[in-house]
């Protein structure tokens, strides 16, 4: 029986061959469509967003031109622009880039391990649920920047400080999500499992981790979201010295009253989130989509 599991479950011998195959019978019922070069898939995935940036400056720039606020304020979107394009050319901001990013993916990582962990005890011991099943949902819920003040008193001004907050609001989001996916999975996937001989870890590995994929990187996705906008808060308030990070820009440049810097900080924050939304999390969606036959290319 766990000979014929392995032929079945992904990343063994032969699964390459066992996915054609189902891709091929779910082709049977749909449309055959003609494949598109790499050029038209990336130009199909870059206009719309494009289109909305474009509409944003417009938007922006109308907004100049009603002087509802003097240029010194909100400066316009070129001044914006141009401003950015200087500070890319400047050691400082990619050395601030890099010291958030590395924060951002220790934090990140720390938060995947313990939720992680979370859910599958919640979802495999009934107790635990009863436990901390709420529990989970209520420091979901739980606004990061009100973690800050005991992060602070725990651990000063530091980088614990900062992951302690960074964990403590991405870590529900991920448990929740595998929570949710393995409660949504079909009883039939798991009797299956058992037939075939998939017990104890091999049932999480095999079959129950792969059917609920998709709640999980879902779950990670709003982990994510959390996590960095918690890691911008911490940044913030939690300033260290000769670290020079994105969220310390942000607040030298409200000091100084330059609205052109804090804006452009603020520009390159949402870029980095918008790439690695498509490249991280759009990947992972389109390779899970793909497995399963929703995802023609």
């Amino acid at each position: 029986m766990a000979v014929e599991l392995r032929r079945l479950v992904p990343g063994e011998h032969g699964s390459n061959r066992s996915r054609s195959e189902v891709a091929g019978l779910d082709a049977l019922e749909t449309q055959a469509r003609p494949r598109t070069s790499t050029a038209r898939r990336a130009w199909a995935a870059i206009w719309p967003k494009a289109l909305a940036i474009g509409i944003v400056l417009v938007l922006w720039e109308a907004v100049v031109w009603t002087g509802w606020r003097p240029a010194y304020v909100l400066p316009p979107p070129s001044a914006v622009l141009a401003r950015l394009g200087e500070e890319a050319g400047s050691i400082d901001l990619w050395a601030a880039i890099a010291v958030t990013l590395r924060r951002a993916v220790w934090g990140f990582g720390l938060a995947v391990a313990v939720g992680v962990a979370i859910g599958i005890l919640v979802s495999r011991f009934a107790v635990m649920r009863s436990a901390i099943g709420s529990l989970i949902m209520g420091l979901q819920t739980m606004p990061s920047i009100a973690w800050f003040p005991l992060a602070i008193l725990l651990f000063k001004l530091s980088e614990e400080a900062i992951m302690f907050v960074v964990v403590l609001g991405a870590a529900p989001s991920i448990a929740n999500g595998l929570i949710h996916g393995v409660d949504h999975i079909p009883p039939v996937l798991t009797r299956a499992g058992r037939v075939l001989g998939a017990r104890g870890l091999d049932a999480y590995r095999h079959v129950i981790l792969p059917a609920a994929m998709p709640s999980f990187v879902a779950g990670l996705k709003q982990g994510w979201a959390f996590a960095w906008r918690s890691l911008m808060a911490g940044e913030l308030l939690v300033v260290i010295a000769n670290r020079s990070s994105l969220g310390q820009l942000l607040q030298v440049n409200r000091e100084l009253s330059d609205s052109e810097g804090l804006l452009a900080v603020m520009m390159v924050i949402l870029i980095i989130g918008i790439l690695l939304d498509a490249v991280v999390f759009g990947t992972l969606e389109r390779r899970i989509r793909a497995k399963r036959g929703l995802l023609v290319t």
